[in-house]
């Protein structure tokens, strides 16, 4: 089965019955090793969702960690928009932290499995290919995903680390974005609200709206042209250009800058136009239209697939920081198309920029023993007056819904 790697989720899940979509599935009936724990689970994702059975069953990798191993692994039964025409894959892997996992953390992640059983490191590492393919139509992507360390062919010069703030998605602090090599003079806060994510299963990369909107503005007015639809940064409408001409000369360069492990320095992640302005399809034969590989978000800065595909990526879950090291496929035409800068120093940001209640503090102990006091008078009053006993939880039931942040990659043909 080809699975699709998913950093911003936590249930390994394939499919598991027929689907018009889906060329291959796992058929659990036919399997002696499969056991059900007979506990239903829905995922839903912001583009499709799925709802299947809980279960266990033997995997094995046809490279690099031989054996055989024991994982929880939900088979799909039913799904929306979640298997697309086209797709090559059949099921979803989620590497994230098990606190995302559904429809409880209790659920153990197919990587925490592996570190247990096969007594890898608990550090995984994934290189993206496909910078400047067409996102449709024919043609091969490749990459590597590494389970249990780092590959040193698969990046050049450095790995710079930046700390997971967080540990359910792959939460990172991020302090600044430029475009063309000019600060966007945003409050570093903005940058991270609600959070800020590495996430392989988003196709774009997703910037908070009032970030989106500075940096529309500074890429218009740092391009090269003129007049130019609103509908091509909203991701309505394609642009088009003639195939001899490319049109990333036009475009400035987007960087990202994120903290350091020594939290007064920071690096920055660069992206040149070759990544974000991605070609889509042609048409008469002489005209190649492309699509902004950048869009708005209501919870989240999502440093997705446009950004990944320049890097290879470290999720070192042991020392709980991800890596970013420049990718050798990331080059278009034999030109590179990322780059990785550092160190620079934090002295003007704000020495936390990610915005957080802690329950550390003893003003916030206070203001919640005195909020609980108060919502036990109220049920105490609702007793009396009802004269029957209050419900004071709610019991999340198997099949609840809960929203991830992470839109699905269409295996690079999106």
């Amino acid at each position: 089965l080809n699975i699709l790697v998913d950093t911003g989720s936590s249930n390994f899940a394939v499919a598991g019955v027929p689907d018009p979509d889906v060329t291959s599935y796992f058929d659990p009936e036919l399997s002696s090793t499969y056991r059900s724990e007979g506990i239903e689970v829905t995922v839903k994702y912001s583009q499709g969702s799925w709802t299947g059975v809980l279960g266990t069953d033997v995997i094995t990798m046809p490279k690099g960690l031989y054996g055989s191993y024991t994982v929880q692994i939900a088979t799909i039964l039913e799904s929306e928009n979640f298997f697309l025409p086209g797709v090559k894959w059949h099921g979803i892997l989620g590497l994230a932290y098990d606190a995302l996992a559904k429809p409880s953390s209790s659920v153990e992640t197919f990587f925490d499995s592996l570190v247990r059983q096969a007594k890898i490191p608990n550090i995984f590492s994934l290189q993206m290919c496909g910078a400047g393919l067409p996102v449709s139509g024919s043609g091969t992507n490749g990459g590597s995903l590494v389970l249990g360390g780092i590959e040193p062919s698969l990046y050049t010069g450095d790995i710079w680390y930046t700390p997971i703030k967080e540990e359910w998605y792959y939460q990172v602090e991020i302090l600044k974005l430029e475009v063309g090599g000019q600060n966007l003079e945003l409050d570093c806060r903005e940058y991270n609200a609600d959070k800020a994510i590495v996430d392989s299963g988003t196709t774009l990369l997703r910037l908070p709206e009032k970030v989106f909107s500075a940096v529309v503005q500074a890429i218009a007015r740092t391009s090269l042209i003129q007049e130019f639809s609103s509908g091509f940064w909203t991701g309505s409408q394609l642009a088009c250009w003639d195939r001899a001409e490319k049109p990333w000369s036009l475009f400035p360069k987007l960087s990202i800058y994120l903290r350091d492990e020594n939290s007064s320095r920071s690096f920055r992640i660069s992206i040149l136009p070759q990544l974000y302005i991605q070609p889509i399809l042609v048409i008469g034969g002489n005209l190649q239209c492309y699509r902004f590989g950048i869009s708005s978000s209501t919870n989240a800065l999502v440093i997705g697939a446009t950004v990944m595909e320049g890097f290879y990526v470290i999720f070192d879950r042991a020392q709980r920081r991800v890596g970013f090291a420049v990718s050798p496929c990331a080059e278009v035409d034999g030109f590179p198309v990322s780059e990785i800068e550092g160190p620079f120093s934090t002295a003007n940001v704000a020495s936390n920029c990610v915005s957080s209640v802690s329950f550390h503090e003893p003003a916030l102990w206070i203001a919640s023993y005195a909020l609980m006091s108060l919502c036990g008078i109220i049920l105490l009053v609702l007793i009396v007056l009802l004269l029957i006993p209050p419900r004071c939880q709610h019991r999340y039931t198997d099949n609840d819904v809960v929203n991830d942040e992470s839109s699905l990659v269409r295996h690079r043909w999106k």
